[in-house]
C-alpha cells in the first residue's frame, strides 16, 4: 500500500480532529456563552416565572389564557390527568420548576384553574 494515496484520507482525519478538540477547547473557556438556569428576580421581588403564574391565575377563565399559558411554559408542562368539566374535558398540566398545575379547557382554550402543588383532579366546582 502506497502512503500517497493515503494522504488524503488522513489530512481528513487530521483536520477533523483539530476542528472537535478546538471546539471542545473553545467552549471550555468561554462558559459565559453557555445558557444559564438561574432564574431572574425581577425588581419586585418576584421571579419571571411567579409574575407569568399570578397574570394566568388573574385571567383564568377568559379566552386567551390558554395561549399565555403556552407561551410562557412552552415545553415545560407534564399532562396529570383529564376530568370532566369545562365544554367537556379539562387537562391538568404540571410545572415541575414551580410546583403549579393548571386545568386547561382546550375546546375554549382557557385556563379554568391554578393550585400550586400537583394535582391529578381538581374539585368539579372549580374547573365547571
Amino acid at each position: 500500500m502506497n502512503i500517497k494515496s493515503l494522504s488524503p484520507l488522513l489530512t481528513s482525519v487530521a483536520l477533523a480532529g483539530f476542528i472537535g478538540v478546538g471546539d471542545v477547547a473553545v467552549r471550555s473557556f468561554t462558559p459565559q456563552f453557555q445558557p444559564s438556569a438561574i432564574a431572574q428576580t425581577m425588581p419586585s421581588g418576584k421571579t419571571e416565572a411567579e409574575k407569568n403564574i399570578a397574570t394566568i391565575t388573574k385571567n383564568k377563565g377568559q379566552i386567551g389564557s390558554g395561549d399565555q399559558l403556552r407561551r410562557f411554559f412552552f415545553g415545560d408542562l407534564l399532562p396529570l390527568g383529564v376530568q370532566p368539566g369545562g365544554a367537556g374535558m379539562v387537562v391538568s398540566l404540571y410545572n415541575k420548576a414551580n410546583d403549579v398545575t393548571f386545568s386547561y379547557c382546550a375546546t375554549y382554550d382557557v385556563v379554568v384553574a391554578v393550585k400550586k402543588g400537583r394535582i391529578t383532579a381538581f374539585p368539579a366546582s372549580e374547573v365547571k
